[in-house]
């Protein structure tokens, strides 16, 4: 039986980076006694699969995993068990089981929800003496412009690899674009392309988006989350959460 398993991650765990991600939930299952299935061979491993990699010091509400299982209770129990021995800054939301020949999570994403947040003392950090070199950052400014950013017909950018430089059109990337306000805060929310095909970072849309209000960009001044993990539903022609499967 497979399983999929979506988790949220905050506070200092978002400076873990992926493979030890890996290796901690691997631990975890182990502590919960579940009973997982193990690859055969000289060196078995638990037969668990994650959707996408998580970019380090990025926050996330919406991250999936398979696992397969040789026996299960209830997912209610598999949820309870692995909270009980988790950190407080990763939470299991949901435990799904999935129906026979269900696709992997890796393969079926193709999009993911993000939101952009200014942190709260990068510009009480930019007003120190000792930090002249950055400017602050009015989240207003920038969502003033986002309306105008968005109805852009093409937004062209740079794209650098390791071998060669080319000018791509991240436009058709961005399926969404906004923002809101959370106790009088402004939060700028996307929906992007995600998966093997077609990537794109949330930090390269802000960047664009700084560029296009004027206003100067510094990676450091943002707080991104990955709100959820999408795939791209054919017979509906629309997103769905990982964990929305039939």
């Amino acid at each position: 039986m497979k399983l999929r398993i979506k988790f949220s991650k905050h506070g200092s765990m978002k400076f873990i980076g992926h493979l030890d991600i890996m290796r901690y939930f691997q631990k975890a299952i182990r502590r919960s006694e579940i009973d997982v299935a193990y690859s055969e061979g000289f060196s078995p491993h638990q037969k668990m699969s994650f959707a996408a990699p998580l970019g380090v010091g990025l926050y996330s509400n919406g991250e999936y995993f398979d696992v397969e299982v040789n026996s299960l209770t209830s997912t209610d129990d598999i949820l309870k068990r692995l909270n009980d021995t988790m950190n407080d800054e990763i939470e299991v939301l949901s435990v799904v089981l999935l129906p026979d020949g269900a696709k992997k999570a890796m393969s079926l994403v193709g999009g993911a929800d993000y939101t952009a947040v200014v942190k709260d003392d990068y510009n009480e950090l930019v007003s120190s003496e000792n930090a002249t070199k950055y400017t602050k950052i009015n989240p207003l400014t920038l969502c003033e412009n986002i309306e105008k950013f968005y109805e852009l017909s093409e937004i062209v950018v740079l794209k650098k690899t390791k071998k060669s430089e080319r000018e791509i059109d991240i436009k058709p990337l961005i399926h969404d674009f906004g923002f809101t306000n959370e106790d009088g805060n402004p939060v700028i929310y996307m929906r992007v392309s995600q998966g093997s095909e077609n990537n794109l970072k949330p930090e390269l849309v802000i960047e664009q988006l700084c560029k296009f209000s004027g206003v100067e960009y510094n990676e450091y001044a943002f707080q991104y989350t990955r709100e959820d993990t999408l795939w791209f539903d054919e017979t509906k022609n629309g997103f769905r959460s990982l964990d929305d499967v039939e």
